[in-house]
């Protein structure tokens, strides 16, 4: 169209020839004679009213014979179409046959998707990725840190910013925690999933130590205490692929927004403990969530009570209780090691390998899956904790022996006798408790003894313990 407007300029303001306009524009002469021949049908020469642009100029000058201009047909809500794609089983001609039942002069279904794919490349890139309700969070730490100053020492420790990203609905949720190790990382997790108030069908993390112990594309593997946890809320974890960002491009974006809109904001305060700082965080996440999303018209929140939340998964009972798993050998004394305490497990396990899984009141050991010992968990360490039915019979029948039990062991024979075991539980000997079995023993295979036995039994211990050593 600058051509065609050079030419009308040259001809009608400048009244040049063909010839001249033909090596100024470089057109030839016959084209130059057409585009004059059709400006004069029409009725324009120079200059060009205003209002007609390149579009309006083309239209007047190349239309076909018997052209008219197309009528104007109702267009669709494209927000809307591209919020309920994320639907479970929506799909594009459902939602033309919709946008026909209302307005049955609209478009047909190809040009139906040909606008829809044009309004949808001009969208902002983190919402170019089509999630189904519900179904995946993805969850990863932001590279910047939030400094956390010791309000007695002055010392400064960086938080973590750990971010939780709703795919359908954009939905976030941040949280500050002082590492990313593994029991933050679980800590997260649990208040990321109470502030959905519900569980997704998958997690989908980057291969951080804390939850990934195999980077594999194909069979990653998963930290038994992560495993865990979403066992615990019946979902499943989706590692991304190892140097493939674009599996998890929602969060990556979703951190490059938290980083701007909410880590900005703080730059320039100072928090003097780990909950001020959440308490900001939380704050500015709400303003977050409740913004506009250009485009979509509509907010994070707005979508997630209308997409997300109605197709997430219950919340247990109980969160998840933070528990570590490690491996252990049985030892000879039927005892395994957790943190310098000592637990017992049925003596038949002596020398197999378990597995213990510790959390902060309990300690619970499993062979083969199958839960085999549970004890209430100890701090004192180079301490044994042990369960009667886990010991061998004759060690169960040695630790029973107790003075109490020897006493009433001794009561059914004599009263000379319960005097014997009196003096002997007097001794300081560590013997004394093996000396009153061996009279116990002694009394079941002749039947009682006699009274003056016993006395002079007695009357010799205390005179000297040593002799019923």
């Amino acid at each position: 169209m600058r051509k065609i407007r050079e030419v009308l300029r040259l001809k009608y303001a400048c009244g040049v020839s063909d010839r001249v306009i033909s090596r100024s524009v470089g057109i030839g002469r016959t084209a130059i004679a057409e585009y004059v021949r059709r400006a004069a049908v029409i009725g324009i020469t120079w200059p060009i009213p205003e209002e007609l642009d390149d579009t309006a100029l083309e239209r007047k000058l190349f239309a076909p014979a018997g052209y008219n201009p197309p009528r104007s047909k109702p267009l669709p809500d494209w927000g809307h179409v591209h919020a309920e794609l994320r639907r479970r089983s929506v799909t594009l001609a459902l939602l033309w046959e919709e946008y026909r039942g209302h307005h049955p002069d609209g478009y047909g279904y190809s040009r139906f998707c040909d606008l829809y794919v044009e309004w949808r490349h001009g969208i902002t890139a983190t919402m170019r990725q089509t999630h189904a309700a519900g179904e995946k969070l993805f969850v990863d730490f932001a590279g910047d840190t939030v400094p956390v100053f010791d309000g007695l020492t002055g010392e400064v420790r960086a938080a973590k910013i750990f971010v939780a990203v709703m795919g359908a609905s954009n939905y976030t949720f941040v949280q500050a925690r002082f590492s990313e190790a593994l029991p933050d990382w679980i800590g997260a997790h649990v208040d990321a999933l109470t502030f959905l108030g519900g569980v997704p069908k998958a997690l989908v993390c980057d291969n951080l130590k804390a939850g990934v112990t195999v980077v594999s594309r194909y069979e990653p593997g998963v930290n038994r205490t992560y495993q865990d946890l979403a066992t615990h809320y019946g979902t499943t974890i989706m590692p991304a692929r190892p140097r493939k960002p674009r599996d998890k491009a929602k969060v990556e974006a979703a951190v490059l927004i938290v980083q701007r809109w909410i880590l900005a904001r703080l730059r320039n305060r100072r928090f003097f403990s780990l909950a001020e700082l959440n308490v900001a965080i939380r704050i500015l996440v709400d303003e977050l969530n409740a913004r506009l999303m250009r485009k979509l018209g509509a907010s994070r929140r707005e979508f997630f009570d209308t997409i997300d939340r109605p197709a997430l998964m219950p919340l247990p009972a109980e969160p998840y209780q933070y528990a570590e798993w490690r491996r252990a050998r049985v030892a000879p004394d039927y005892h395994v090691e957790v943190q310098g305490h000592f637990y017992s497990v049925p003596s038949r396990l002596i020398r197999q390998v378990v597995e213990v899984r510790a959390t902060e009141a309990t300690i619970e050991v499993f062979h083969r899956g199958t839960r085999i010992a549970s004890h209430a968990r100890s701090g004192v360490r180079r301490r044994h904790t042990t369960i009667p039915e886990h010991m061998p019979s004759a060690h169960r029948r040695y630790a029973f022996w107790t003075p109490a039990r020897l006493l009433a062991a001794a009561e059914k024979i004599g009263p000379s006798t319960i005097a014997l075991c009196q003096a002997i539980m007097r001794t300081s000997s560590m013997h004394s408790l093996r000396s009153g079995a061996t009279l116990m023993r002694f009394g079941r295979a002749v039947g009682c003894p006699s009274c003056c036995t016993c006395r002079r039994l007695g009357l010799q211990l205390i005179m000297n313990p040593a002799v019923v050593h």
